[in-house]
């Protein structure tokens, strides 16, 4: 690898103030992204998209610190020896700090971009990941020749030899960081949407939290943190009961005494579950007979809910509501009657 001599020189010409007056424009021109088109993501993206521009403004801190410097030291480098030694110290950290930000900057306003079609949910770190990946290695190679002077023809004569070893080493990785893209082209779930994995017998039930490069992470239903593999994923059915899809349809049955008036039975059960709060009214509960025979007669309740996540809990309240109900209007539940006929020798 030869490297230029001269490499300080173009260096310096890089590192002038209408650069550094771009990469503020940057951080404004996102800033007002955000303002103008994402006030209609959720508190929880609010608070995630505040983070990083917080930590973007220390960045430039940082990067507005050490320009001056290097201004300072450029114009009084000729009056002092120290100051020429530091120079092109300073002018390195400058611009690997200017394209840091940059490179974060530019991040950001992808991921605020991902928002823009995904507003009630996230947007996986995976695909933001990549877009940060490729843009750093285009500008590392680009500095390294153009700026440093490397030669970097004996790098690349030997890549094409060290990627098939590489792809080698980390097929299992590349196969999940693949499987990671392509569930989130075809869009198969999005962050927080409660999806089922079905692989065989097996059912795996959870909220989505991250995809990463490696794996898809759930919460299940007990708040248990579920990691499982792309490539495992993108394999399995997968059930999605996101609000998008539709309301969530859940039922439980009460076996009333078949002598039982069922017409108001089914009236007095549709009005107790209408009247708690986690269960939409539009479209509204409904009982109809599903099962009759000798011991009891069987009505099925259909109510529709929003959160998946809190089936259970709302399940439990409907039961109680509803029991409360039918015993309060003259209903008792019905209990199994077993009838012996002749006799036991």
């Amino acid at each position: 690898m030869n490297i230029n001599p001269v490499f300080p020189q173009s260096l310096y010409n890089l590192l002038d103030f209408e650069l550094y007056v771009l990469i503020l424009i940057f951080y404004f021109l996102s800033y007002l992204f955000y303002k103008f088109f994402l006030q209609n993501v959720s508190v929880e993206r609010h608070n995630s998209l505040k983070n990083h521009f917080k930590n973007l403004i220390r960045q430039i801190c940082v990067l507005s610190i050490l320009f001056a410097l290097y201004t300072l030291a450029s114009t009084y480098s000729g009056e002092s020896l120290l100051l020429k030694k530091a120079t092109p110290y300073l002018a390195s950290l400058t611009f690997f700090s200017g394209a840091y930000v940059f490179v974060r900057n530019l991040r950001l306003f992808v991921l605020q971009y991902l928002f823009l079609g995904s507003m009630r949910a996230g947007v996986p770190s995976l695909l933001v990941n990549i877009f940060s990946l490729l843009l750093s290695a285009v500008l590392v190679f680009w500095s390294l020749s153009k700026l440093f002077g490397i030669d970097l023809t004996p790098i690349l004569a030997t890549s094409a030899a060290f990627s098939i070893v590489l792809g080698l080493a980390l097929q299992d990785t590349l196969g999940n960081l693949f499987a990671g893209i392509s569930l989130q082209v075809d869009k198969t779930f999005e962050i927080d949407d409660w999806i089922e994995v079905q692989n065989g017998a097996i059912k795996i039930t959870g909220k989505v939290q991250e995809l990463s490069w490696r794996s898809t992470v759930l919460i299940g239903l007990t708040d248990e943190l579920i990691t499982l593999p792309n490539k495992l994923v993108s394999s399995c059915q997968v059930s999605n009961f996101s609000l998008e899809k539709g309301p969530i349809i859940r039922a439980h049955v009460f076996r009333l005494n078949f002598d039982a008036d069922f017409i108001k039975a089914k009236d007095v059960i549709e009005t107790a579950i209408s009247q708690i709060s986690d269960v939409r009214g539009i479209p509204g509960p409904l009982a109809y007979i599903q099962d009759i025979n000798e011991s009891w007669v069987a009505v099925k309740a259909l109510y529709f809910i929003d959160d998946f996540g809190k089936q259970f809990v709302i399940g439990g309240k409907v039961f109680e509501r509803v029991s409360t109900a039918l015993k309060a209007n003259g209903f008792e539940l019905a209990h199994q009657i077993v009838r012996y006929e002749g006799s036991l020798s």
